[in-house]
């Protein structure tokens, strides 16, 4: 059986820093772009952690959610994720304890089991842990005890965290993460935005092995990809050049601020690498006018059945990529998505 009703639209947010510009301009568009979706209506401003990184500005990613939820009013916040593996569950379980104290009902732990960043820096930041995130599965286990409700004997407890019960998302750009969202019975948030490879099957084995539990009745999932969005084709097409270079920078190991756009990518790059930009990075992005990101966006709900879109949207300009988040908020309205029930039998 199936269902139609309308979808959720959020945003994922890195703090770009753009070429020519600072770490310090780059938090505080984050502030202004949150404060700036809140009011078109979207439903979650999400913060994603990545260090070492020349084009990022949202290493310490607790940090930044506490200014972003100190200056918007109703919009949920939250991360898109922790890298769980990097860290402690009791220290993350003590900042979202506390983001949560702070702002209650607002707050969302999205984790991640990738190091966000490159094994050299992975090392430095975990220490003694050397594991490489087989252990997920118990520090997610871990970080939930703390948040939940205290139990007798408990000799460790996050204060504040411990009764917050902040909702925790698992995020994945693989099955790994769509079978542990299920078993637990938790929301699922795939990474298309990097990684659209598998999000077709990593949404159906979610909705095939989902375990309802006293987080969820039913699956709740959300799809992550590339939109730019502006007032014609070949405008979003132009925007999108500064993408392109990005993931071009990144297949060659060179990671530095976000370029500006440029007229063509012709001489750029060579054919595999355009090949592997195009389709293994953004094959699931949208580019363009009103009418082709609406038909873009609405293709993606018809295949995929998702409950919410998050918006990744990378841009030189600011105002152009503000201007992208009003025009698709202009759309939620024209758009319909089709829940999809798991198999049976």
């Amino acid at each position: 059986m199936t269902s139609s009703s309308a979808p959720r639209l959020s945003m994922l947010e890195l703090a770009p820093i753009v070429a020519g510009g600072s770490a310090a301009q780059a938090l505080q568009n984050s502030v202004q772009l949150a404060q700036h979706v809140e009011q078109l209506g979207y439903t979650r401003f999400w913060v994603a952690e990545h260090h070492n990184m020349a084009g990022v500005a949202s290493s310490a990613t607790a940090v930044l959610l506490g200014q972003i939820a100190a200056h918007t009013r109703s919009i949920r916040v939250g991360s898109g994720g922790i890298m769980l593996p990097n860290h402690a569950p009791l220290v993350v379980a003590e900042q979202f304890g506390t983001l949560a104290t702070m702002f209650p009902g607002r707050i969302d732990l999205g984790l991640g089991r990738a190091p966000g960043t490159d094994p050299l820096t992975a090392r430095a930041l975990r220490r003694d842990r050397l594991g490489g995130g087989d252990d997920f599965p118990q520090q997610v286990a871990e970080l939930r005890g703390y948040l939940g409700p205290e139990h007798a004997g408990q000799q460790v407890r996050a204060i504040p965290g411990g009764g917050t019960n902040v909702p925790v998302w698992i995020l994945g750009s693989s099955l790994f993460g769509a079978q542990l969202a299920a078993q637990q019975g938790l929301p699922f948030a795939f990474a298309a935005h990097f990684a659209p490879a598998q999000l077709h099957e990593a949404l159906a084995m979610y909705r095939r092995l989902f375990q309802p539990s006293a987080c969820l009745s039913e699956p709740y999932a959300m799809a992550c990809i590339p939109v730019l969005a502006a007032d014609s084709d070949e405008k979003a097409l132009r925007l999108a050049t500064t993408l392109y270079q990005k993931f071009l920078n990144l297949i060659r190991g060179d990671r530095q601020p976000l370029p500006p756009p440029v007229d063509s990518m012709d001489g750029l790059w060579n054919p595999r690498e355009e090949f592997s930009v195009r389709h293994d990075w953004l094959g699931a992005a949208v580019f363009g006018g009103a009418e082709t990101v609406k038909a873009g966006l609405q293709k993606l709900l018809d295949e995929t059945g998702v409950n919410e879109i998050m918006l990744s949207t990378d841009c030189h300009d600011f105002t152009e990529r503000m201007r992208s988040c009003e025009i698709v908020a202009g759309l939620l309205p024209e758009l319909r998505t089709t829940r999809m029930e798991a198999a049976t039998g």
